[in-house]
């Protein structure tokens, strides 16, 4: 009998289609990258059918595949960069498919500047078994909201939709190198060369816990993948991948400049704010045309204004 803790109980559908019987299933087949592909184009088309209404075509940007510990672990093992194709493959298709409603008068607008695969595991799925969640906007907390969930058990091979609420969402296994970012083209014709995956083999993650009441401790992740950003507060109006903004009035905007140094493979911090600190060291205070460079290393922690926390990671 699985414990009573695991996250399909949690969320009160156990029963629909976890057997607790004791009569196990045919050893399902080891999950191909068809399979992956088919399966999140699946996904794309019935957002669309789901989400669109009138002529507007609304779909969603963000998708979260989710599969078995060991299932995940043999994709990365032994079709180590697969994952990358496929998202390749799949935003490929997902233009053809945007094109083709275009072509039928329909108002084909994004909801986001980007789409985002995330691959992650879960403990309660079995081998074989794979999930879907989808969003709208790539990094929405959704807060005060429920995810759609698909679940694709072994037993029946049928698809089960569900929502959840964003809480259960911390049994999830989230991989750096699992994630993924394709710029969203607008033009809806990108050559090979416009679909370039940003992997988080990025150059480093960074995470923060918000304490403004708004938004109640969320955590914020941002991935490094351009050589040089910047990290400011929430009056940031500029949206690109080099803007690391954090929605919080404790953070100046802009507050920090962190580049890449390829030569000696090493971070650099210059810091415009208030007050920084880094690992508890206040860091000199410089201006934007004048930046003064104080090296950043990995696994620092930085307080800015004495309020907001962020820590820099390896990818």
């Amino acid at each position: 009998m699985k414990p009573e803790t695991n996250f399909w109980k949690r969320i009160g559908i156990q029963d629909w289609f976890l057997s607790d019987t004791g009569v196990k299933s045919k050893a399902p087949k080891a999950l191909t990258p068809n399979e992956v592909y088919k399966y999140i184009i699946e996904k794309f088309k019935e957002s669309i059918s789901v989400l669109s209404f009138a002529d507007r075509v609304v779909f969603y940007h963000e998708y979260i595949i989710c599969f078995n510990p060991e299932d995940y672990k043999e994709f990365m093992e032994e079709k180590r960069g697969i994952f990358g194709l496929i998202v390749q493959e799949t935003v490929k298709k997902f233009y053809e498919i945007l094109t083709q409603s275009r072509t039928e008068l329909r108002v084909v607008e994004p909801s986001s500047n980007k789409w985002v695969f995330r691959f992650v595991s879960h403990p309660d799925y079995e081998k074989g078994d794979k999930g879907f969640i989808g969003k709208l906007l790539p990094g929405t907390t959704q807060k005060d909201e429920s995810l759609r969930v698909t679940f694709i058990p072994r037993q029946t091979g049928l698809a089960q939709t569900f929502d959840i609420n964003q809480e259960n969402l911390k049994g999830f296994t989230f991989y750096s190198e699992g994630y993924y970012e394709v710029p969203y083209v607008n033009d809806l014709t990108p050559g090979e060369s416009q679909v370039s995956t940003v992997e988080s083999k990025s150059l480093a993650r960074f995470e923060t816990i918000l304490p403004d009441k708004a938004f109640a401790g969320h955590k914020v992740e941002y991935f490094m993948t351009d050589d040089e950003i910047v990290v400011s507060g929430s009056d940031e109006t500029r949206d690109s991948s080099n803007i690391f903004k954090i929605p919080s009035e404790w953070v100046d905007t802009p507050h920090l400049t962190i580049k890449y140094n390829k030569s000696d493979s090493k971070f650099y911090l210059a810091s415009y704010g208030e007050k920084t600190m880094v690992n508890e060291k206040e860091i000199q205070k410089s201006d934007v045309n004048a930046p003064v460079w104080t090296e950043l290393p990995l696994n620092s922690k930085m307080i800015l204004n004495g309020i907001i926390g962020v820590n820099i990671f390896k990818a």
